[in-house]
């Protein structure tokens, strides 16, 4: 982890508050609160940024650079952001009271649109990625709701399941862990190390959402495109996993799958029938699984 926020996550904040601004259309998610915690001066710059990441393209027009945006960067904080919210909802009303782990929450604005106390929400991530979120909040007069922790951690240095426990967080108690945009940039036996700590802080019936690019001989242009990008911005991505080999990962730590979503399937879900330039990615699923047991738990 670097000491400041990534950029690919600062065009994912992006995206999600260029989707949430557009009116009159169905949104797939509508993060209304990403404008004004990137605020009006750094969206323009982000508008900017990303327009000159294709300067073959003359977007001389606000149609055409919000093509490039609808193309490249939304569709896949866009669905796993429905995809993770409704599950969560879901996950909510069955158990009542639980917890909510977002890994790596950089700017995710859940916890301040969260209106359900019954959920505890965990957002982990690195101290300065935390410091630069808590005093943008504070800018605004935001304030922290009673139910959200903000728990800092440097992952090179320190665990997990050290920092929440310490925090509070309950492990004898059903808990729903969102690992988002990660695995990207991971090879699967550095995820999987990710996976068991969260396995040990599972308790049995806690559930597990996070999305993967699958790992494929060939892609489309765009995915080719998006990651030229992403390496050029010094965040390479690794190539993806193979379905066979994340369940046996999830299984092998005691997790079963209960949603997948393969890429046909987020479209036909998120994408359907959609005039506006937004389609699934063509390597990107969506899984959410359930701790059936099998390792100890708060280690």
């Amino acid at each position: 982890m670097t000491d400041t926020e990534s950029i690919t996550a600062k065009i994912c904040a992006f995206a999600r508050a260029w989707h949430s601004g557009k009116t009159g259309e169905n949104k797939i998610a509508d993060d209304y609160l990403a404008f004004n915690l990137m605020g009006q001066q750094e969206y323009i710059e982000m508008y900017r940024f990303i327009q000159s990441l294709f300067p073959e393209k003359k977007m001389d027009t606000e149609e055409k650079a919000d093509q490039i945006i609808a193309t490249y960067f939304a569709p896949i904080p866009l669905a796993r952001m429905h995809f993770t919210e409704r599950r969560l909802e879901q996950f909510a009303e069955e158990n009542g009271s639980v917890q909510y782990v977002i890994c790596g929450a950089g700017e995710d604005t859940f916890s301040l649109r969260c209106r359900d106390p019954r959920i505890e929400i965990f957002e982990i991530d690195h101290p300065n990625t935390q410091r630069h979120k808590l005093e943008r909040m504070d800018d605004l007069n935001w304030t922290i709701p009673e139910n959200v922790n903000f728990v800092p951690i440097d992952f090179e240095t320190e665990r997990m399941q050290d920092k929440l426990l310490q925090a509070g967080f309950q492990p004898l108690q059903p808990a729903f862990f969102s690992i988002l945009g990660v695995s990207y940039y991971l090879t699967l036996p550095v995820f999987i190390k990710t996976l068991e700590q969260i396995a040990r802080l599972s308790a049995r019936g806690s559930m597990l959402v996070f999305d993967y690019p699958k790992r494929t001989d060939s892609f489309p242009e765009r995915v080719s495109r998006l990651e030229q990008i992403t390496h050029s911005l010094g965040e390479t991505m690794q190539g993806g996993f193979d379905y066979k080999d994340i369940s046996k990962a999830l299984y092998t730590l005691g997790f079963q799958i209960d949603t997948y979503f393969n890429p046909e399937q987020v479209q036909q879900e998120y994408f359907q029938n959609r005039t506006d330039g937004l389609r699934a990615f063509e390597n990107v699923s969506l899984l959410s699984a359930t701790y059936t047991g099998g390792w100890e738990v708060g280690i």
